[in-house]
């Protein structure tokens, strides 16, 4: 048995009996699409975080897209946002013609390093793009200071943050608006593909509620600006509504994986994740820092372990962003993480048998590496 960063087959089989009843339950409506299913969800999720409107899409870059649409942003805008991201942030940024301008990241915990946000706004910034990455929130007092002082909107990647909090607060609950995936292996994943765009702001929830829809209000007459189909599937929106109810309980299993980690690898040499100061970590993965990774990585396949790297190639590095202009060492912190940093298996199901034999195989490795 290989051994990998995430299996969503243990949960499934705990789950199975609530997930086929909940595709029963839209079969059995009459109404595949939108539908209560679809407005269930949104409701209880737009509960869930405080706020007073979630808008279901089809999935996280079309969140992101749609939520930098409903925002204002619009070709040839600049849009402020990090380089060590999952490369759909800035392929959302790209697909309204927009122009992502890249600031570092901290060395601590990976995260935006919000003091070079200012030095990056120009007069044609329209949106700070924020993405609280593997778990974890950026410092949001920061970045709603810069926001109010240049009176620009901010956009909360959320993709893999479901849950995390800061200072009590819940991730997606900081900015104008709040984009979020529901990617299989997500904190709060469906069984394929989905997303939402969550905000208290009316105009930008009905703004989103056109956009997702061509740009209709009412059926084929579309208003304003055209928009897109990026409708969130009725079976995965009832499949959610589930597993939000358990989406604490997520959370807190990823912890106790966390914590088995910290233990059991605190004298190994490997960096350890840690938590930014305020921060309630969900552990989306966990990604552990060596200067051999390559090594490493190579000696665990022995021992049927398939690691992951997230993410191997700076967005700024890839030649489909060339246009951009970024030279070698222009974030030199983003660069220098990404030849080091890897991912341990991760998922709130995760057997601790399982979990014993990575540390183990990490341990013989690093001993002897």
């Amino acid at each position: 048995m290989t051994i990998r960063v995430w299996n969503y087959l243990d949960e499934y089989e705990d789950e199975r009996a609530d997930i086929m009843d909940a595709v029963e339950t839209v079969f059995e409506s009459g109404q595949l699409v939108f539908g209560p299913s679809v407005r269930g969800f949104e409701s209880e999720f737009a509960e869930y975080h405080g706020l007073r409107h979630c808008v279901g899409v089809d999935n996280g870059t079309n969140a992101l897209v749609l939520g930098l649409r409903a925002l204002g942003v619009r070709e040839g805008d600049e849009v402020v946002t990090v380089s060590n991201t999952a490369a759909p942030t800035v392929v959302a940024i790209d697909q309204i013609g927009a122009v992502p301008v890249f600031v570092d990241v901290r060395e601590s915990d990976f995260l935006m390093d919000v003091d070079q946000v200012e030095a990056a706004i120009t007069d044609r910034t329209r949106c700070l793009l924020v993405v609280h990455l593997y778990g974890q929130c950026v410092d949001m007092d920061a970045v709603q200071a810069i926001a109010e002082r240049h009176s620009l909107p901010v956009l909360e990647d959320c993709a893999q943050s479901h849950g995390a909090r800061q200072g009590g607060r819940l991730a997606g609950t900081f900015g104008s608006a709040a984009a979020y995936s529901f990617y299989p292996t997500k904190v709060l994943g469906g069984y394929g593909d989905g997303g939402a765009v969550a905000t208290s702001d009316d105009g930008t929830a009905a703004a989103l509620r056109r956009l997702r829809y061509y740009g209709m209000e009412d059926r084929y007459y579309v208003v304003g600006t055209p928009g897109h189909n990026s409708r969130l599937d009725a079976v995965q929106a009832e499949i959610l509504r589930r597993k939000l109810t358990r989406l604490d309980a997520y959370a807190e299993g990823r912890r106790r994986v966390a914590r088995r980690y910290e233990e059991a690898l605190a004298d190994t040499g490997l960096l350890l994740p840690r938590t930014a100061e305020g921060n309630e970590h969900v552990y989306y993965v966990y990604v552990v820092r060596h200067p051999r990774r390559e090594e490493i990585m190579a000696e665990l396949k022995s021992y049927g372990i398939a690691l992951n790297i997230s993410y191997p190639w700076p967005v700024h590095t890839m030649s489909g962003f060339a246009h951009l202009g970024y030279s070698e060492g222009a974030l030199p912190v983003t660069e220098r993480l990404a030849g080091e940093i890897f991912s341990l298996p991760m998922y709130p199901s995760l057997p601790p048998e399982r979990q014993d034999l990575v540390v183990k195989a990490l341990r013989d490795v690093l001993a002897t590496s």
